[in-house]
């Protein structure tokens, strides 16, 4: 029989991990928000942000408290210093030779480049990238939500990196 445990102690990693997440400017709070409780789930400390990017604390949680959200002006230089500092930065987007998600084996140092919610990632960003993954869908519309969609990769990666 099944018992019901609510608020179960997290897991703990056995090193820090070495996922961090970029953000294009969001329109939305509410996605960055949910995705900032989403990245605390999966143990990361840290998310930069391009544009203005502030928490709902109703939404992020206990993630509010512990996630650093880094706001930069701009995203190309963010990309360029990741890449300098040996980050694989991987987009998650639609794009002509992106990679099903399920297919994909992150590096343990990624840099996760999540993109603006109605216009994605620019030519210009795009260029900076190691590799696109995308999420399939298999009904309409043709995209998940980018807060839903950052929390499946997050899934994802740590599926693939259980121990950070």
């Amino acid at each position: 029989m099944f018992e019901h445990q609510r608020h179960k102690p997290p897991r703990s990693l056995t090193q820090p991990r070495e996922l961090l997440l970029v953000c294009a400017p969001l329109r939305s709070n509410i996605n960055l928000s949910r995705i900032a409780r989403a990245a605390s789930c999966c143990g990361l400390d840290k998310i930069l942000c391009t544009g203005p990017a502030k928490l709902e604390r109703r939404i992020a949680r206990d993630g509010a408290d512990t996630i650093l959200i880094e706001s930069h002006r701009t995203l190309s230089p963010v990309l360029a210093n990741l890449k300098r500092e040996g980050y694989r930065l991987v987009g998650l987007e639609q794009t002509t030779d992106s990679v099903d998600i399920h297919q994909y084996s992150f590096k343990r140092k990624t840099a996760l480049v999540i993109g603006n919610e109605r216009t994605g990632l620019t030519p210009t960003e795009l260029k900076f990238l190691d590799d696109v993954v995308e999420i399939p869908v298999w009904g309409m519309p043709y995209s998940y939500n980018v807060a839903t969609a950052t929390a499946m990769a997050l899934y994802e990666y740590c599926r693939q990196w259980p121990e950070g």
